[in-house]
């Protein structure tokens, strides 16, 4: 396995009305004996391993959890591999990661919340899907103040913004919503205050998906600055030696990652 990388995470509705329902969750037994394969016969083909050094995924994802990506889950299928292996395209509401589309050499991990052909928009913080609202639980709200385009999405655009989303505003939106291409995905963190997302560089390249995070491995109570660097520093490196066993969060080693279907 590839040392690790770090990951920068700031980053249809049915005419049913009723909240969605979470997909049934693969059985206790089946999750681990996917886990245990990839841990045992992955290799950087199968999965590679990342660190959270930002807030923009919280409360699902803290800064310091140390991630397995499964990178089989988005692969383009074989003639033969297509049947033998569990291929899909991304969802909504699938937790992915991918290569930044402003600089690929950056690794980024959202929420999907838009697929090609859906219609977005966010209005004083709710986020309405192709015309209906859509219940969110896994996001986190940090301040009550209303930002004019952060929560009221697409508007004017603002100073933060890459080319792409000035290309995105000007020629994919319709009657005030934002309409994903054929090929791109659209991408939000759960921390939906305070993530630099598809809001402000613009949508996700289905070639730039790398993969779905699969387990937290392990989650150690660390500062950005120390996590944000590309070589461990002595300062963290001290840290761990003196503080390992109080600063793991024991609770959330080998936990399992889910995505939650919006519909």
């Amino acid at each position: 396995m590839d040392q690790e990388n770090l990951v920068v995470a700031d980053e249809e509705r049915s005419e049913d009305p009723e909240t969605p329902q979470p997909e049934p969750a693969r059985s206790f037994v089946a999750e681990w004996t996917i886990t245990i394969l990839l841990l045992l016969f992955g290799t950087t083909n199968l999965v590679q391993a990342f660190v959270i050094p930002t807030g923009s995924m919280e409360d699902t994802l803290l800064i310091g959890d140390h991630l397995l990506v499964d990178k089989l889950a988005y692969a383009p299928s074989g003639p033969v591999s297509k049947y033998v292996l569990p291929y899909t395209e991304p969802k909504r509401g699938d937790i992915i990661v991918f290569r930044y589309p402003v600089d690929i050499n950056q690794t980024f991990v959202k929420r999907c919340i838009g697929v090609p052909g859906d219609r977005i928009r966010l209005v004083n913080k709710q986020l309405i899907l192709n015309g209906h609202p859509v219940n969110e639980p896994y996001v986190y709200h940090k301040s009550e103040l209303i930002d004019s385009y952060r929560d009221n999405f697409p508007g004017a655009p603002n100073t933060y913004m890459a080319g792409a989303a000035l290309d995105m505003l000007e020629n994919h939106v319709t009657n005030a919503e934002v309409l994903v291409p054929p090929g791109f995905y659209f991408a939000m963190g759960d921390n939906r205050d305070s993530s630099l997302d598809s809001r402000y560089w613009g949508f996700v390249p289905r070639g730039n998906i790398i993969g779905k995070p699969l387990i937290i491995y392990w989650s150690y109570d660390a500062s950005t600055e120390a996590l944000s660097k590309p070589m461990i520093s002595i300062d963290h490196l001290l840290d761990l030696v003196q503080h390992f066993p109080s600063k793991t969060r024991w609770r959330r080693t080998f936990r399992l990652i889910h995505g939650y279907p919006l519909n």
